[in-house]
């Protein structure tokens, strides 16, 4: 377990972890999905629902889970109805939502039992004032909850320069604390990002934070019809995104992703305004100053094929 050679569980017991559950016609996964959160290993945390408008029963379950469970276990809210990342960053601000710790999960998704409990005590390695961030490798399932396989491995440290162009962790094993919080708090719940987990992992690493990606599966991450996001491994989902580069939509995810730092400009850390202005610049720059601009920012990828293909959307200018 981390932080060997301390009472880690004298100090994680005082933790506090928020749950952050975004549902929207759920009704087929969400009481599986509920049912992992409450055999967690580590016992004190609390659910915060927003329900984006469900017409199905998912309402209905939460409701029949609020009953279940003891009071104050579970809330409900109805989310903004302006997409899964806007619903989730609804969540990250509202200022009712007090916790030590917060976890994003996802309403389709199983929990391994120590999910929580590896979180928090890598968590509470860190000092409090330091923005932190864990997330892990996940298993693969299908809908039946059947094992698929592992999403990928990535071996290199998580940093801003890989953050420009790569999310390494899924949103459903995201947990941070409330440094991390502070910095998505006052970007606010209106910026326009592509996805809530890719923003965290931007904003942590930006902002100074550590970033911890953990090798053992946290989450049995579903694959099914109804998937937002889906499976990110295999060579489906490489030619994916090769065809995202060459159709442009990653530049504008990019557009996005640098327009919405803007509003952390002055929390990035001095190397890491220098690395992201560098970015920008280059990305104007016609061949040969756009390449030698993205190396000097130190923006990479986690795998050797991986950044071959970064290297060719740089070529044809399409990051």
């Amino acid at each position: 377990m981390f932080g060997e050679g301390t009472d880690w569980y004298r100090e994680n017991k005082k933790m506090k972890v928020a749950i952050l559950l975004c549902t929207l016609r759920g009704q087929h996964y969400l009481a599986e999905q509920l049912q992992s959160l409450s055999t967690q290993t580590f016992s004190d945390w609390e659910v915060f629902a927003s329900d984006d408008g469900s017409k199905d029963d998912t309402h209905a379950l939460l409701l029949h889970y609020q009953a279940k469970w003891p009071q104050g276990r579970l809330t409900i809210h109805s989310g903004p109805a302006e997409g899964f990342a806007a619903n989730f960053l609804s969540l990250i601000c509202n200022a009712g939502i007090k916790a030590d710790c917060y976890a994003f999960a996802d309403q389709d998704d199983v929990w391994e039992p120590a999910k929580l409990e590896r979180a928090v005590a890598w968590l509470a390695t860190v000092p409090k004032d330091v923005p932190a961030l864990y997330g892990s490798r996940t298993l693969l399932v299908d809908a039946n909850n059947q094992v698929l396989g592992l999403s990928p491995l990535f071996r290199k440290p998580p940093c801003f320069g890989n953050a420009l162009t790569q999310n390494i962790a899924g949103g459903n094993t995201m947990v941070f604390n409330n440094a991390a919080r502070s910095l998505l708090q006052a970007a606010g719940d209106k910026v326009d990002v592509v996805v809530h987990d890719w923003w965290v992992y931007l904003v942590v690493s930006g902002c100074g934070g550590r970033v911890f990606y953990d090798a053992l599966p946290s989450v049995r991450y579903r694959q099914h019809e109804q998937n937002v996001v889906g499976l990110d491994t295999g060579w489906q989902a490489r030619l994916r995104r090769i065809q995202l580069s060459i159709n442009g939509r990653f530049k504008g995810w990019t557009d996005r992703n640098i327009a919405a730092l803007e509003r952390l400009s002055t929390m990035l850390t001095p190397e890491n305004q220098r690395r992201l202005q560098l970015f920008k610049v280059a990305r104007k720059r016609w061949f040969a100053p756009r390449l030698w601009g993205f190396w000097r920012a130190g923006i990479h990828r986690q795998s050797i094929l991986s950044n071959v293909g970064l290297f060719m959307a740089a070529v044809f200018n399409k990051i």
